[in-house]
């Protein structure tokens, strides 16, 4: 190779390929994009409802998932607040705004909470949608023992008899179980007291000691005590049967045209940052479509696709508004399909 003054002499097209490599190096590093984000510290996540419950048992089996399969490489703080019917957890979860490291797992009190306390100054709107992972159902439940209730009209002719000394047991003040309890007092003429309690687990519970006379509780929180032999259902509160109770007739076949499906979604505090909220659709997405979480919702008879990002949040907001429309709902119920008459 030629060389001027001692020195090698490099062809001009190489020199022109060099420095075409260090321009294109240099442009490759400017747009490339910064690490994914990804948790520092422990991450909260808050049940707005008591242990043994559908949501507490739901969020522990996601946990475990995610640490099993090595998805996060921090911890999970579980923790339980269902004060003021999961008010306590919504509100605690308002008060992180801007935390990366706070998320929440929902019941449909998410809606009905903040309706009948507007005290609590909540707005669900403000929440960051992350993740809907399913629909859980209700099945209306007795204890085993009552050999006199294997039917809806056999369970009505009981609680009409029994009066307002029949006890239902259900999760919360004002929330689902509420509200499922108000339909069948006022669509069968039954005077049913209605207990709070702080989750599905105590209510279930309940049930097997015949401290009350009947619950609406989700399939996972009775598997136990059903596979026991100690609790059966009546009706499940769906459009058709489930999979995992086909001799269970619906409220529809029995001659009630309604259904109730409860959310189990995860939300992220407010004012999230975009970059962990994508971190969290991507980790939930993973753990949706998982063979872990499928057995899961096909064991415990859970439904629905998965919703994320605005999706999610209009689903919210629809929900909220038939939730503000449920007496109106009850009424309307009344009209077309009207209370069963008495025995």
């Amino acid at each position: 190779m030629p060389t001027v003054a001692g020195r090698v002499r490099v062809p001009f097209v190489t020199s022109v390929a060099f420095a075409l490599l260090l321009a294109a190096s240099a442009a490759f590093a400017l747009s490339k994009p910064a690490a994914a984000w990804q948790p520092t510290k422990p991450i909260k996540f808050i049940v707005m409802a008591g242990k043994g419950g559908g949501a507490d048992k739901a969020v522990r089996f996601l946990v475990k998932t995610m640490t099993d399969r090595k998805l996060v490489n921090v911890p999970f703080e579980i923790v339980n607040i269902p004060g003021k019917s999961g008010g306590e957890a919504m509100a605690a979860l308002q008060g992180m705004a801007g935390d990366d490291h706070a998320i929440l797992f929902t019941l449909n009190s998410f809606y009905t909470t903040p309706i009948r306390s507007p005290d609590l100054k909540i707005d669900i709107s403000k929440f960051t949608p992350i993740a809907r992972l399913a629909e859980d159902v209700f099945l209306l439940w007795v204890n085993a023992d009552r050999k006199d209730i294997n039917s809806m009209d056999d369970f009505v002719k009981a609680a009409r008899k029994k009066g307002n000394g029949w006890i239902m047991s259900g999760t919360g003040k004002g929330a689902e179980d509420n509200l499922l309890t108000d339909f069948f007092n006022t669509m069968y003429g039954l005077n049913m007291q209605y207990r709070p309690m702080k989750g599905g687990g105590a209510v279930a519970k309940e049930l097997v000691q015949n401290k009350c006379d009947s619950t609406v509780n989700n399939p996972s929180e009775q598997a136990k005590y059903f596979a026991e032999g100690l609790t059966k259902p009546i009706v499940a509160i769906t459009p058709a049967r489930l999979q995992q109770f086909k001799r269970t007739p619906t409220l529809t076949e029995t001659g009630m045209p309604f259904h109730y499906y409860m959310q189990r979604s995860v939300v992220g505090a407010p004012d999230m940052s975009s970059d962990a909220k994508q971190f969290y659709e991507a980790l939930f997405k993973n753990l949706f479509n998982s063979p872990e979480w499928q057995g899961y919702r096909a064991k415990n008879s859970l439904g629905g696709k998965l919703l994320t990002g605005q999706e999610l949040m209009g689903y919210w907001q629809n929900e909220r508004e038939k939730h503000r429309r449920w007496d109106m709902t009850i009424e309307l119920l009344k009209v077309t399909a009207g209370p069963v008459p008495p025995n």
